[in-house]
């Protein structure tokens, strides 16, 4: 059995993989990640696990982690099954290099864009010959809220909700519209701008927000909430036949 977990600011998502199935999916606060690891691993008789984004957390307590299972961290110098074309790879985030490892897995032979809808949009482009060349980077759906909140003096903070009509009556409206149509209109033209160039793109939505924006976009796209975790899976299993 295989544990992945993936660290954001204060929440861990895990999963437990035999092969590739998934037996388990759970989202628990980072002050109690070593107590639910222990429980995971003791319940489903873990033999080992991998992290990503470990910047949320220190040395001690991934030295604690190790302790209960041997644990992998994600890192741009270990092996990879593609090309790494990024100017700066040791600035690049190890959730993005995660999702584009599971996607070269996944998605073999094909062009691909990967979409990560969560606190930022990232985009992460590799070629169907197995070379990365990056993406790009916005603010994420409850970034644009809080943004337009915390940068003006009278407009509300709201909870994303899909708009009513593009055209806002109300000050609420123009709210949702202007963030929501705004990062589904980005999403669509980003995904044109790739296709006009590569014709035979695949295109995965993750993150988050996955299940609120993909019943938005009209673009064909494969959504799965857990590519990462399934990602991370995939990494594991890649180093094991090596």
């Amino acid at each position: 059995m295989n544990l992945t977990i993936d660290v954001g600011n204060t929440r861990v998502k895990a999963a437990v993989f035999e092969d590739d199935k998934l037996l388990l999916f759970e989202v628990f606060m980072l002050d109690e990640i070593i107590t639910e690891i222990k429980k995971i691993v003791e319940s489903y008789a873990v033999q080992e696990a991998i992290i990503a984004n470990v910047s949320s957390i220190s040395e001690k307590l991934l030295n604690n982690i190790n302790k209960i299972v041997p644990l992998t961290r994600v890192s741009s110098t270990m092996q990879l099954p593609f090309t790494n074309n990024y100017a700066t790879p040791h600035t690049l985030g190890l959730d993005r290099l995660a999702l584009v490892f599971g996607a070269v897995l996944e998605h073999e032979n094909q062009n691909t864009l990967i979409i990560d809808a969560g606190t930022c949009i990232t985009y992460d482009f590799v070629s169907k010959d197995k070379e990365y060349f990056g993406g790009a980077i916005s603010p994420g759906i409850q970034m644009r809220y809080k943004s337009l909140n915390h940068y003006t003096s009278k407009l509300p903070l709201l909870d994303s909700q899909i708009p009513n009509y593009f055209i806002g009556d109300s000050t609420e409206e123009s709210i949702h519209s202007g963030v929501v149509n705004g990062v589904v209109q980005e999403i669509e033209g980003i995904i044109s701008q790739y296709k006009n160039k590569y014709s035979d793109l695949t295109v995965v939505l993750t993150g988050g927000d996955t299940n609120f924006l993909s019943k938005q976009l009209k673009s064909s796209i494969f959504a799965n909430q857990n590519f990462l975790l399934e990602g991370l899976n995939r990494i594991l299993i890649f180093n094991n036949n090596k």
